[in-house]
């Protein structure tokens, strides 16, 4: 039920966002951008009482989100809270990271036929990323490719999480993950390269859509093999 509950929330919330972004009255997706991390924390908390690193790990990612929804809401002010919502999202990567890496300890044994599959891909992707924007990026050469290393391990971790989890986490986190891939990817290069159309609400649908299922992934997961709880 609370799942339900939670997913109507977020679909009013989502909705609002898109509006907001194609209104002309902005207050609408100012007003919406910070609820979209703020339902999903009520989510997480109410579902599992953060029992768990697993779930403290993603919900402390999920406040260095906020922090960076936040922030990014101001870079016609300055550039540099383009910078600083770049490593509050790096920092949320991070745990989710931290996160995902638990779900692999707990089976440390078990062999995944995706791991070295997804390495390849994602290695590819995020060297592919680079060297097309490279040209464009001048002094944040560094800070694009941390990132871009960073999410790439992060999507790589999910897949990890294969035959360590019910399915329907594997699943979705995996699919959130790709959802993020695209957003950041959608992002850099309407930011440094050329303009996207309607690239404003891609970006945001995308990473709306992977931080859902990411959370929905992390209420719905249960362990493969349960020795502690993690």
């Amino acid at each position: 039920m609370k799942n339900k509950i939670f997913s109507a929330l977020f679909g009013i919330v989502f909705a609002i966002q898109l509006y907001g972004i194609y209104e002309t009255d902005q207050s609408f997706a100012i007003f919406s951008k910070p609820l979209i991390v703020i339902t999903l924390l009520a989510w997480l908390f109410a579902s599992t009482n953060l029992k768990g690193r697993f779930t403290k790990q993603i919900f402390i990612g999920l406040v260095f989100a906020l922090l960076g929804d936040i922030l990014l809401m101001y870079v016609d002010v300055s550039d540099r809270f383009f910078i600083y919502g770049l490593v509050a999202f790096l920092m949320c990567h991070i745990f989710y990271i931290r996160a995902f890496s638990l779900d692999h300890k707990s089976n440390p044994d078990h062999k995944n036929p995706y791991f070295l599959w997804a390495v390849g891909a994602f290695s590819v992707f995020c060297t592919g990323l680079f060297f097309y924007l490279q040209p464009y990026l001048g002094g944040l050469q560094f800070p694009v490719l941390l990132n871009a290393i960073i999410i790439s391990v992060m999507a790589i971790m999910a897949v990890n999480r294969y035959g360590k989890v019910n399915i329907l986490s594997f699943k979705l986190i995996v699919i959130g993950a790709l959802f993020f891939l695209l957003s950041d990817a959608v992002l850099a290069v309407n930011k440094f390269v050329q303009p996207i159309p309607e690239s404003r609400a891609l970006v945001m649908a995308s990473y709306m859509i992977a931080q859902f299922l990411i959370v929905y992934g992390t209420v719905t997961r249960k362990l493969v093999v349960t020795r502690t709880e993690i």
